[in-house]
């Protein structure tokens, strides 16, 4: 972490990341000749969770070993938790090894991984644990994601609010700003929608800021700017599974035809089958199948 008043190197690499535009992330770390080797395997950390959010997990497992630095060995901890169903029960008890042992609460990332595992597996308690371990500005960022998720705006306030004491200015404040203002609605999501706007003026337009304005648009019933928007998105990303979602909430508020949104349902399934709304969604059919079969005539 840069001292204050010291320019830090990996500003770009780390923008790039909190903005969801990976490619440019890992393009600029491999770019970069570091000072130091500490800067050298933050550099790292960022560029493999890039490689992770593209989901080429088999770079990471590849290339980060058991010699590796300890962070880099977290952010490969999460890429062999995402890699494979069948290996998820051993990376859970072995991060539960690692947390009842002698835990370096200084490692940042090792809880944000830690954190992001329990956030995966819907255990919001351990993932919370995890993260009020650390003070830095990304920690709280996905606190303020998960108290979002629980619905309890009112510790989300809180949180963004050290936040802001701490660098009103920051990509991760403002964005944790802007997730926020989603979160309370109503006059809040234009907030929200300029805030995301102004990132993209700065930066440049990702999948992530685009589904953030086109989520603040469908709130607010403005349809057509969100089709728009998420047109703009399918065409930077055709497989995200955010804009996949969002195009098919989109495609019944503009009353279009059912094999349409079905057509991006199929897309979501096929690519995304571990996708929270994918699970969610093949429960509901599951129940709805069986409450068929048990109501249907002999």
């Amino acid at each position: 972490m840069a001292a204050q008043g010291d320019v830090d190197e990996l500003f770009d690499i780390k923008n790039a990341f909190y903005l969801g535009n990976y490619q440019q992330c890992i393009n600029e770390a491999q770019k970069l000749k570091t000072s130091s080797p500490d800067v050298k395997t933050e550099r790292d950390v960022y560029m493999y969770r890039a490689y992770i959010a593209q989901k080429k997990y088999g770079v990471v497992l590849d290339e980060v070993s058991g010699v590796s630095a300890s962070e880099l060995q977290a952010v490969r901890l999460y890429a062999n938790y995402l890699a494979s169903d069948q290996k998820r029960d051993a990376v859970l008890k072995d991060l539960e090894g690692q947390m009842s042992s002698s835990l370096d609460v200084g490692n940042n990332t090792f809880l944000l991984m830690a954190a992001s595992i329990y956030l995966h597996e819907d255990n919001y308690d351990a993932a919370l644990r995890c993260l009020h371990q650390s003070d830095s500005l990304e920690c709280s960022a996905l606190t303020v994601q998960i108290y979002l998720k629980m619905d309890r705006v009112d510790l989300a306030k809180k949180e963004l609010k050290l936040m802001q004491e701490k660098d009103d200015d920051a990509t991760l404040t403002q964005m944790a700003l802007a997730w926020f203002n989603m979160g309370v609605g109503g006059e809040k999501l234009q907030d929200a929608f300029y805030i995301f706007q102004e990132m993209i003026d700065k930066n440049s337009a990702s999948p992530l800021l685009l589904n953030g304005q086109a989520a603040c648009c469908i709130h607010q019933g403005k349809y057509e700017d969100a089709e728009g928007i998420l047109q703009e998105a399918m065409d930077k990303d055709s497989n995200n599974p955010e804009t996949l979602i969002n195009m098919i909430v989109l495609s019944q508020h503009l009353g279009k035809a059912p094999e349409i949104s079905n057509r991006y349902l199929s897309q979501l399934k096929t690519s995304h089958q571990n996708h929270p709304f994918v699970k969610e969604f093949t429960a509901k059919e599951n129940e709805f199948e069986r409450l068929m079969k048990q109501y249907a005539p002999a």
